[in-house]
């Protein structure tokens, strides 16, 4: 028998080498850290805004005086549901542009259809409403211009203005006490104590540097002041003695809105915006007597609702057949006015959505749905609830802030 070393065996037999043990890890760097946290932060601000709330300011008096320009406020997905990304190819937290330039902050090489996920509540009748406009054709549908207004009818209601009011399905809408009117009122000689009467009713004209309403001669009338106002407010300027006169601006029953006619009347009405196609009212409008006082009786679209073309009433329907529902091989015989499909009469259409017709408060100082037509259900963006912030554009650096309007819902 062979003998075998110590040695050899003591080699043959030793235990396995320890595992080495592992470098702690390197911890990161200052930078990185910041990097993570940023993008952790843009995230979730971006899936905030896109699901649930969106903070956003009033720009233009349309809305007034239930929302004042500069009212900051919160506007909830929540209510209708949120949107799907129609153009996913965009800078996160951005709108139309990069912030502080005229940069695009999107790609338009990917437009994805537009769901809508369940909401807790369906759009109301006066419920005030955020949407992206549609006449806009220079961007995607879900990043065009944000407009704010209140929504007066909703999908099949029938709706007609007679001298100012509003009637939905022959009954009167309600008016709210801060909604205004235009009137002239007549002051030969205008003093101080007017001036801080229109302060205190919050009587503005924001195209004038201190916000005092436009002074000046209107024939037939005399001199006077140009003022959108309640009637609160027109109450009480009727009974001072430097007021000899209130005169409402309405437009007269039968008599067609000066300046730009009223929808379909101007079907394809576009504001005049560089790049955009020019369009002109029909020579022959199907309702030359409508203006934005007397208006209707007029049917809002909805969803499943079948109604048959003629060439009499295309210009109600042909924004909706040709451009907000996507139809393919479809256009409009400029001799007659007919919708057609590859070439042939469109005899009738269902409609593929709902429809809502939206007008400001401020009645005489609004561009709604009276001059550009009815709002898709695909580019209603969330209902205004809650006004966070609200400042004064016309006011001094310590009376800036309106401090009676913040957190205060939006009615």
């Amino acid at each position: 028998m062979a003998v075998q070393s110590w040695e050899k065996y003591l080699e043959k037999n030793k235990p396995a080498p320890a595992p080495p043990v592992g470098e702690p890890k390197k911890r990161k760097s200052v930078v990185r850290e910041w990097g993570d946290a940023i993008l952790f932060a843009v995230v979730a601000a971006t899936l905030i805004r896109w699901a649930t709330f969106e903070a956003y300011t009033i720009p233009t008096p349309s809305m007034e005086h239930s929302l004042l320009v500069g009212d900051y406020l919160f506007v909830s997905k929540l209510h209708y549901g949120p949107r799907t990304p129609q153009t996913p190819l965009q800078v996160p937290l951005t709108h139309q542009t990069i912030w502080g330039t005229s940069l695009k902050s999107y790609s338009d090489l990917i437009q994805l259809p537009s769901y809508r996920l369940p909401g807790f509540s369906e759009i109301k009748n006066n419920d005030v409403v955020v949407f992206n406009v549609p006449f806009e054709a220079r961007h995607p549908a879900d990043l065009r211009t944000n407009y704010i207004k209140r929504c007066i009818g909703i999908a099949g209601d029938v709706l007609e203005i007679k001298q100012g009011q509003v009637f939905i399905n022959g009954k009167p809408a309600k008016n709210y006490p801060e909604m205004q009117s235009s009137y002239f009122l007549q002051v030969p000689q205008p003093d101080d104590a007017l001036l801080e009467d229109f302060k205190r009713f919050g009587i503005v004209e924001y195209n004038t540097q201190d916000g005092v309403p436009f002074y000046g001669e209107r024939p037939g009338l005399g001199r006077g002041f140009d003022v959108h106002m309640t009637q609160a407010a027109h109450d009480y300027f009727r009974k001072l003695p430097t007021v000899k006169g209130i005169v409402s601006l309405q437009t007269p029953v039968g008599q067609p809105e000066p300046g730009q006619p009223v929808f379909p009347n101007h079907p394809d009405y576009l504001p005049s915006e560089p790049g955009y196609p020019q369009t002109q009212p029909l020579a022959n409008p199907p309702f030359p007597t409508w203006n934005k006082d007397n208006y209707g009786p007029i049917q809002i679209p909805k969803e499943g609702q079948t109604v048959q073309l003629t060439p009499q009433n295309s210009p109600l329907y042909q924004k909706i057949i040709l451009r907000y529902e996507k139809n393919e091989g479809v256009s409009v015989d400029a001799a007659t006015g007919q919708i057609l499909q590859n070439g042939q009469p469109l005899k009738s259409y269902t409609f593929k959505q709902n429809y809502y017709f939206m007008m400001g408060d401020n009645r005489h100082n609004s561009l709604d749905s009276r001059f550009w037509g009815f709002v898709p259900e695909d580019h209603v963006v969330g209902k205004a609830v809650l006004i966070w912030l609200s400042v004064d554009p016309h006011a001094s650096f310590a009376n800036k802030i309106r401090w009676n309007r913040l957190f205060n819902l939006v009615d």
